[in-house]
C-alpha cells in the first residue's frame, strides 16, 4: 500500500510539471503597449502552448536591463531605440516581435505663442534625456530642420514635465497621456505634435535573453503566436480587454482605455510587414535610426549588427 502511494504521488508530482509548462519570466514597466501580454494570460493561451509566463512590473530601466543582461528574468518589453543601446552594451539578447507603436501617445505640448516647431527656438522644453523622449524630441527637431543648440532643455521625467508646462513653469514639454489630454488646463495650451505625426519612431518589442533562446529554442516562436492571438481577441473585444489589463496595472479601465487610444498594437500581418526589409520604415531601418541618434550623443559607443540584434524567423513563422 506504502509503495501504491508512492507511486501516485510520483505520478501526480510528473503530471503537476508537465501541466506547468516552461517556465518565462517576462518584465515591462506600465505601459499599455504591454497590456496584451495579460490578455494572453487571463485567456490562457501561454497554458495552451506549454508556458508558464511570470509577468512582472519593473519600473526602474536600469533595473530591469541589469536583470534581463545576468538572466534573472527571461524576456522584456521595452522600447526599439533603448534595447539598442541595452546590446550595444553588451546585453546578449534577440527581438523576437514588435508589440505596439505609439500613434498619439506621446507628443510635444507647448504654449499659446508656439505654433509650429520652428517657434521652439529660444524657448524652455522640459524632457528626459535619458529615456525614448529625448530620441522622440530629437527626430521631430531633425524633422523640422531645428537645431537643438537654439533650445534650452531643461532636463526632468515626463510626467514632471507635463506638470510643470501646466503650471506655466516652462514653454513646452516633451510627455504622454495624460498630460498631452490635460495641456489645454494652461490657457493656450495644445499639442504641437504627438507621435501620430512621427511614425515608426517610438516602436515597442518583446526581447528575450539570448541564452534562454539557445536553451529554449521554441519558446520564442509559441509566445510570438500568443501575442498574435492576444491581439487579434483584443481588436474584436476592447472593452473587456481594457478591462483586463487595467486590472493587472492596478488602473481604472477608462484610464486604460484612454492611454490604448494612443497606441497601435502590431499584430501578426503587421509584423511581417515590420519586418520586411523591402519595405520603408522597416524594423531595421527604425534600429539603424536609432543606432546613429545615440551615437552622435556619446551613449554608444561600438558598432551595432542589427541583424544579430533582430530577426525576422519568428514573426515569419507565425
Amino acid at each position: 500500500m506504502k509503495r501504491l502511494l508512492l507511486l501516485v504521488c510520483a505520478l501526480m508530482l510528473c503530471a503537476s510539471t508537465a501541466l506547468a509548462g516552461t517556465p518565462v519570466k517576462v518584465a515591462h514597466a506600465t505601459w499599455v503597449g504591454y497590456g496584451p501580454l495579460y490578455i494572453a494570460k487571463d485567456l490562457g493561451y501561454f497554458d495552451e502552448a506549454g508556458l508558464d509566463v511570470d509577468l512582472v512590473i519593473i519600473e526602474d530601466e536600469a533595473q530591469y536591463a541589469a536583470a534581463l543582461a545576468s538572466g534573472n528574468i527571461d524576456g522584456l518589453g521595452n522600447v526599439l531605440d533603448r534595447e539598442v543601446i541595452h546590446f550595444a552594451k553588451g546585453t546578449e539578447e534577440v527581438v523576437v516581435f514588435a508589440m505596439d507603436e505609439s500613434s498619439g501617445g506621446d507628443g510635444v505640448i507647448a504654449s499659446k505663442d508656439i505654433k509650429t516647431v520652428v517657434d521652439l527656438k529660444g524657448k524652455t522644453v522640459g524632457l528626459d534625456k535619458s529615456s525614448t523622449s529625448y530620441f522622440f524630441f530629437l527626430s521631430i527637431l531633425k524633422k523640422y530642420g531645428v537645431d537643438e543648440k537654439d533650445i534650452n532643455i531643461l532636463e526632468m521625467g515626463a510626467s514632471d514635465a507635463g506638470a510643470a508646462f501646466v503650471a506655466g513653469k516652462i514653454d513646452a514639454a516633451v510627455t504622454w497621456e495624460p498630460w498631452l489630454m490635460n495641456a489645454g488646463q494652461r490657457e493656450g495650451g495644445h499639442v504641437l505634435v504627438s507621435s501620430k505625426e512621427m511614425p515608426k519612431t517610438i516602436v515597442d518589442v518583446f526581447v528575450l535573453n539570448a541564452n534562454y533562446v539557445k536553451e529554449n529554442p521554441a519558446v520564442p516562436g509559441k509566445l510570438t503566436a500568443c501575442w498574435n492571438k492576444a491581439v487579434a481577441w483584443y481588436a474584436k473585444n476592447a472593452d473587456k480587454g481594457n478591462a483586463i489589463m487595467a486590472k493587472a496595472m492596478g488602473l481604472e479601465t477608462g484610464e486604460m482605455a484612454e492611454m490604448a487610444a494612443g497606441v497601435t498594437f502590431i499584430g501578426a500581418d503587421d509584423n511581417k510587414a515590420f519586418f520586411d526589409k523591402a519595405q520603408a520604415s522597416n524594423i531595421y531601418e527604425v534600429a539603424e535610426r536609432a543606432i546613429t541618434f545615440w551615437k552622435s550623443k556619446g551613449i554608444i559607443t561600438k558598432d551595432v549588427s542589427v541583424d544579430t540584434l533582430i530577426t525576422s524567423d519568428y514573426v515569419n513563422a507565425n
